[in-house]
């Protein structure tokens, strides 16, 4: 296939410099975007008169022609091509011969390219938005069933206060909720200005309409410095910061569901839908699914790395290194989009074992800081009341009881403020239910981040 650039030079290129050129098999995932573009540049070259109206009406048949036997697989991509642009118009030309090169006119492939990954990753947005939905759902659907159950929170790995299996889970749907949000506010710059019309770099001598193709594919105005059109690749590193976190978060979230696995936790059991065996200990059931999400973030976070690495010494405007940035950003949402479609299921699969996290609960103490609550609210000084509780802890630990298990008496014998109404004060039922601070884990609260995360998954 002859390169578009051939002219000034033949267009022989070394057998691995154009394998180190081409750029076809990633980009000819673009070919429904690349083609949107050129139908909207097409009716607006025909509009401003820059060609005639029957020849944008040729341009406009003929594309969608090539965009229906593409979806029907009548015709496939040429693996020969230099690029997804190049394709698409060399197949244009043969179908229409001379009508076909006039499509080009007005515009470089550096601003071709720029729109056609805007369009795609907006795509990618929207799909990945819905998957996010999906697990923030089953989080919550799993919360629903758990508002009542029981468990240690943790920190520092150490058994810390009581809270329910609900609470838990709910602050990971919180979490995700700002990881759509994030991608959301990047979607929205990305698709702001329209970069179509800037040309190879310093715009047109065509009297073009660039605000006729940005409102044509969903932009909010142009961009107005054409430089910057064609040499902006923040949305995709924005994009992949935002993928980041969202895969930092699912990776926390797994390092949980390994660890709850555990025999040593016991307090979940996946589905073997998403575990598998060993090849030579029968016993086993590994969660290789989470460990794998845990294990693919760091492609992710690479993928950001590549983006930022590439573009930190650039000078204005193209260089053929932006080439590079498909690639990281394609892979970056096609492995959160995996991820997230194994998760939604594997949380809502998942079985929960209750018993386990509430004996877990009555260890560690966890309800001591209920009794330096207890003793602040008679009127201790809470440094007081806290130094009181920590001698008691020790005296436990020392003995192998648990706070419920010393009589009023001995409890007197470290302060006289001391009643019978302290066992309903250090129970964990009541531990959990009085939190009703605003975002506790009072049954109020986790009602009201129920509903607001419902909310967010049914928007």
């Amino acid at each position: 296939m002859e390169k578009l650039w051939t002219g000034r030079s033949s267009g022989a290129l070394d057998e691995y410099a154009d394998k180190l050129n081409s750029s076809i098999g990633i980009d000819s995932r673009m070919y429904k975007e690349d083609i949107a573009g050129s139908v909207a540049h097409a009716g607006m070259l025909a509009k401003c008169g820059i060609i005639s109206s029957e020849e944008g009406a040729q341009l406009i048949e003929g594309l969608g022609g090539i965009l229906a036997d593409l979806d029907a697989g009548t015709l496939k991509i040429d693996p020969a091509a230099e690029d997804i642009h190049s394709f698409v118009e060399a197949e244009l030309t043969a179908r229409l011969g001379d009508v076909g090169k006039k499509l080009h006119t007005a515009r470089s492939r550096n601003d071709q390219v720029a729109l056609d990954t805007r369009l795609y990753l907006k795509g990618e947005c929207e799909k990945t938005a819905v998957l996010i939905k999906d697990v923030i759902s089953a989080l919550c659907h799993v919360a629903e069933a758990n508002e009542t159950t029981i468990m240690p929170g943790y920190t520092h790995l150490q058994r810390a206060q009581p809270v329910t299996f609900a609470h838990h889970l709910l602050a990971y749907g919180m979490m995700l909720a700002r990881d759509l949000g994030r991608l959301e506010d990047a979607k929205a710059r990305m698709m702001g200005a329209c970069p179509l019309g800037s040309a190879a770099l310093a715009g047109t001598t065509h009297p073009i309409d660039r605000a006729m193709t940005a409102a044509a594919l969903g932009f909010e105005t142009y961009c107005l410095n054409s430089m910057d059109g064609v040499s902006d690749r923040d949305h995709c590193v924005e994009l992949c910061a935002a993928l980041s976190v969202l895969m930092m978060h699912l990776s926390r979230l797994s390092e949980e569901l390994i660890l709850w696995s555990s025999w040593e936790f016991k307090f979940i059991e996946l589905s073997d839908q998403f575990t598998t065996g060993s090849s030579i200990m029968p016993q086993k059931k590994n969660s290789d699914m989470a460990e794998l999400v845990r294990g693919k973030t760091g492609r992710v976070y690479g993928d950001l790395t590549t983006l930022l690495v590439m573009l930190k010494g650039l000078p204005l405007a193209y260089n053929k290194d932006m080439q590079e940035d498909k690639e990281a950003v394609f892979d970056a949402f096609d492995t959160a989009k995996l991820c997230l479609a194994v998760f939604a299921p594997m949380i809502a699969t998942m079985k929960v074992n209750a018993g386990n996290m509430l004996n877990a609960a009555k260890g560690g103490f966890i309800n001591a800081t209920d009794l330096a609550d207890y003793l602040a609210k008679k009127g201790v000084p809470f440094r007081t009341a806290y130094k009181l509780t920590g001698q008691i802890v020790a005296a436990c630990a020392a003995d192998g009881k648990a706070l419920e298990d010393l009589t009023l008496e001995e409890y007197k014998a470290y302060s006289d403020v001391f009643e019978a109404d302290l066992y309903e004060e250090i129970s964990l039922q009541t531990c959990v239910a009085k939190r009703v601070s605003a975002g506790g884990a009072s049954p109020a609260n986790i009602a009201a981040q129920l509903e607001y995360l419902r909310g967010v998954s049914d928007d």
